[in-house]
């Protein structure tokens, strides 16, 4: 092991860290001189080496002022300094810690006239920004001239993309939003204007305070060495989540000491889609010549026979840190897969195994079901309310209160219903030119004329809304001969339904592939009245934005979750659902290697999210619509892979 500094041989220290931390966390605690790489493992406990290492730096006798923390929430920052607080003392909580925007709005309200703007600037939020972008979006004729012009959030995202990803709007557009480039001119005039607007009111958004920061260190030598020199050493969490302003920034504050330790792990960089740059934590021995790099391995979550999948897994991807993670825990079952026949075979076995795992103790909030993307669980949210299991959903959309579901559930009640009128109000304000008002009278036509939706089809429109109207009448005219199965009024009905989805949702290819999951659940019914009543049941909704709540003690609940809202939590069981090749990884994320690399990297988040139990299902058989092709194979991350890393069963053996 390399020489200690003389400040560490030179004093007796309170915390006995050896006997505290196993090697590899004690190497990187203590080795505070120059950059340093750390690639913690997941579960090999790299908050305790960053909480231990803060209070090794002030035990040494380092100015807690002279010690900065960055991390990507204040309240990770906040958690480490009061465990470094609880293991030494108070002179821990002195240390400088935050997030890189709130280091960022700290310099800039000092140095801020350097660049031309007054310290008093204001910091618009997410919402300040998409209310400066509804403003000035009016003012654009394109997007008076038709109502599918991106919206505010839409706008905003874009705008947020392209200043992390340090790319232009147009690149962000193709790549992200292809469906909107006819707009292109206009959505950088939008941009532009948006730039000028901050500009002229003195204001600054939560990207901004990267970007100006980052000007600051460049433009200014000075000032840079000033603030380089105050912060003796640097350290920073989740380091493979970083942007590539974050990471200039970091750079350029380490000028003058160049003690940076950066904390990270690059087989759980998932975050491309946010700007998270996978380059960094790669590339970061170039940046600062004379790296040491420190491999955490050692697991304390998961049990061997996971890890040795989870490694396996990893072992695929062709750019990495090579580690192999293991445990001292005893025991442990293999993985299994499960070969399903179809979607609801798939729901079947995981509502059942579920209750076996409950009766046999094990509590519903430990248990996880993750999926890649939000629509994958709609089958089984169903099959959960039918056996009254309590679960929260938590990332992509709510499937019974998502808009488009319930727009083209609506259709579908006044057929079962024509006296639904909440759902007709709903029907009817999908029509342009049709408010409250209007959508009032013709429903009561209809229930005057006592006739269903026939009563629609006898009525002659001469309104401002007629062609909309009759575009209604042709839909249901459809379902008034004899009667029809449930899916296939479901196809007309969504076919009815897409021209309305694209011009009122920015993000309709997306919300397109809930529609095909919503048609393929219509499939199994034979009964409209047997669909309908399912789809009525609405689960408990308990999620905070798109990550748990892990603030409060919840009930005792299921788990469902994206994987990326996922990261960073663990459950005794885990099931991967839709472990299946054009779900996982998906069909879009075949043409780009990195694309297909990330999804490697969220399978191997996914599965590492487990303790004691990890299932990975699959439907043997599912008709892709984009591709027009039926997809039966399990997830090429996990196909043909030996039985004793991954054990192979059906799903018919619980049903």
């Amino acid at each position: 092991m390399p020489e200690q500094s003389s400040r560490s041989q030179s004093r007796n220290f309170r915390i006995q860290y050896k006997a505290q931390v196993n090697a590899s966390q004690y190497e990187a605690i203590t080795a505070t001189e120059g950059p340093l790489l750390v690639i913690a493992g997941a579960g090999s406990g790299k908050t305790r080496t960053l909480t231990y290492r803060v209070a090794r730096l002030v035990e040494e006798g380092v100015p807690p002022s002279s010690i900065l923390l960055l991390t990507f929430t204040r309240k990770a920052a906040q958690q480490m300094l009061q465990r470094a607080t609880q293991l030494l003392d108070s002179r821990c909580g002195q240390v400088a810690g935050g997030t890189f925007h709130s280091f960022g709005n700290t310099i800039l309200r000092k140095y801020a006239s350097h660049l031309g703007f007054p310290p008093s600037f204001a910091i618009m939020d997410r919402v300040d920004a998409e209310a400066a972008i509804s403003i000035l979006r009016k003012e654009i004729d394109a997007a008076a001239k038709h109502r599918s012009f991106p919206r505010k959030h839409t706008l905003a995202s874009i705008f947020s993309r392209a200043v992390n990803k340090m790319t232009t709007i147009e690149d962000v557009v193709y790549d992200d939003y292809p469906h909107l480039s006819s707009d292109m001119e206009a959505v950088v005039s939008l941009f532009q204007a948006y730039k000028h607007h901050k500009s002229q009111h003195q204001l600054l958004d939560f990207d901004d305070l990267l970007v100006y920061l980052q000007q600051l260190l460049k433009t200014h030598p000075d000032i840079r060495d000033r603030i380089s020199s105050s912060f003796q050493y640097i350290m920073v969490d989740e380091y493979q989540d970083t942007n590539k302003i974050q990471a200039e920034i970091l750079y350029l504050l380490t000028g003058v000491h160049k003690n940076i330790m950066v904390v990270g792990d690059d087989s759980q960089s998932i975050y491309a889609f946010r700007g998270a740059n996978f380059r960094n934590i790669m590339e970061f021995p170039n940046m600062f010549p004379g790296t040491r790099i420190i491999t955490l391995e050692e697991n304390y979550r998961s049990v061997q026979p996971i890890l040795n999948l989870t490694n396996v897994i990893i072992d695929q991807a062709r750019e990495k840190y090579s580690k192999t993670l293991f445990t001292r825990k005893s025991g442990g079952s293999t993985p299994v897969l499960v070969n399903a026949w179809d979607e609801n075979s798939q729901s079947l076995f995981v509502v059942r195994k579920i209750q076996e795992l409950n009766q046999k103790g094990v509590a519903l909030d430990k248990i996880a079901v993750l999926f890649r993307a939000g629509f994958h669980s709609f089958d089984l949210e169903i099959e959960l309310n039918r056996e009254q299991i309590p679960f929260i959903k938590v990332g992509g959309f709510k499937f019974v209160e998502s808009a488009h579901i319930k727009d083209v559930l609506a259709h579908l009640r006044v057929i079962f219903n024509p006296h639904d009128r909440i759902s007709w109000y709903r029907i009817l304000l999908l029509i342009n030119k049709i408010g409250p008002t209007t959508a009032q009278k013709i429903f009561e036509a209809i229930k005057n004329e006592r006739s269903g939706t026939t009563g629609l089809l006898t009525m002659n429109f001469q309104t401002a809304a007629a062609q909309g109207l009759n575009r209604l009448k042709d839909l249901f005219s459809q379902f008034d001969s004899e009667p029809m199965p449930v899916a296939k009024m479901g196809e007309a009905i969504i076919k009815y339904y897409l021209p309305i989805l694209k011009e009122r949702h920015d993000d309709h290819p997306k919300r397109e592939k809930d529609l095909e999951q919503l048609h393929a659940i219509m499939e199994r019914y034979g009964n409209l009245e047997h669909f309908l009543t399912d789809m009525a049941l609405e689960p408990p909704n308990n999620s905070v934005g798109n990550r748990l709540s892990t603030e409060t003690p919840s009930e005792d609940r299921l788990v469902l979750s994206t994987v990326h809202s996922a990261k960073g939590l663990e459950w005794h069981t885990v099931f991967i659902i839709w472990a299946l090749d054009g779900r996982f990884p998906s069909s879009q994320s075949l043409y780009k290697d990195e694309d297909l690399e990330e999804e490697l990297r969220l399978m191997y988040v996914a599965a590492t999210r487990a303790r004691e139990n990890l299932y990975f299902t699959y439907p043997g058989q599912a008709y892709d619509h984009s591709s027009g092709t039926m997809l039966n194979r399990p997830s090429r991350f996990i196909d043909m892979m030996p039985e004793s890393i991954l054990e192979q069963q059906p799903a018919d053996y619980l049903i």
